[in-house]
């Protein structure tokens, strides 16, 4: 399918693109990988006047680790993050959830910034981003400012981005020792969006588990976190009836969508699976980390 008729701009640095932005604000599309936007073009379910092709910024590629955090520049193509040292050795969730986005030619062009600027709510990242409490960077010709992940995603692929703003960078902190992850998910087929996934993160200290962190894809038009089952889990040991009743909490709010794919109870039955699978996947190498 052809694509609809758009205009076409190229810029080299970030402020270029943040003029370009101010321009053109919602008649405006940006182009990172591609893998998100161009099936929308195709659709017609998105018709920009202009594309903004941000390939060519470099300075938007890279990840370093500074002052806790693991800094990833928004163009850092998502197979780069996978098979980045840094990344492993700083954000292991992020690092367990990559494998299974798409696959290989995807995740090669794919982005992390365009992931999460996308904001799918049934997509991995994004569950990743909420699950460790991430910064999103966005900068525009008022300058710099940093969005917490709770406050980001605001809707189904709608976030808390200006239209005159790009996003920059996004901040992880890294794991302390002792931290067990598990991304957990339920798919038609490899390399497909979830029905139901799961991002979590459990730390342990002197057997007790200190922090908890889990957020659901697929559950909602935002990735959610399940917070009465991590009050639940913090300062308790590792338990199956522990983990059993942390699934029970977990979906109990939660009233998912139904689609082709499963019914809302479906998802929530699949949704308590999730959690306990992920959170003794997670206590099992927490312990392998301290």
């Amino acid at each position: 399918m052809k694509l609809p008729p758009f205009g076409y701009e190229a810029p080299k640095t970030t402020s270029e693109a943040v003029e370009l932005l101010a321009e053109y604000l919602d008649q405006a599309s940006v182009l990172a990988g591609g893998k998100s936007l161009v099936p929308l073009l195709a659709l017609r379910l998105a018709r920009p006047a202009v594309l903004i092709d941000i390939n060519g910024i470099r300075e938007l590629s890279g990840v370093s680790v500074t002052d806790g955090q693991a800094v990833i520049g928004a163009m850092t193509r998502e197979y780069a993050a996978e098979e980045s040292h840094a990344v492993a050795d700083t954000v292991p969730l992020l690092a367990a959830a990559l494998p299974l986005i798409g696959h290989e030619a995807i995740r090669s062009r794919g982005t992390i910034g365009g992931s999460l600027a996308h904001a799918d709510p049934a997509a991995e990242l994004p569950a990743v981003a909420r699950a460790l409490d991430a910064e999103f960077v966005v900068r525009g010709q008022s300058g710099e400012r940093v969005i917490p992940a709770a406050e980001w995603f605001e809707g189904y692929l709608t976030t808390s981005r200006r239209p005159d703003e790009l996003l920059v960078q996004v901040r992880f902190p890294t794991a302390q020792p002792g931290t067990g992850v598990s991304f957990q998910e339920v798919a038609r087929r490899q390399g497909d969006f979830a029905i139901v996934g799961l991002a979590v993160s459990l730390s342990l200290s002197d057997g007790a588990i200190s922090d908890a962190r889990l957020a659901f894809a697929g559950m909602s038009d935002v990735p959610v976190r399940a917070t009465e089952a991590e009050d639940l889990l913090a300062g308790e040991r590792p338990s199956a009836e522990l983990f059993d009743e942390a699934a029970r909490r977990a979906t109990e709010g939660i009233d998912p969508p139904a689609d082709l794919h499963g019914s809302s109870e479906y998802r929530k039955k699949v949704g308590a699976a999730t959690v306990r699978r992920g959170l003794r996947a997670a206590a099992d190498n927490a312990q392998e980390r301290q």
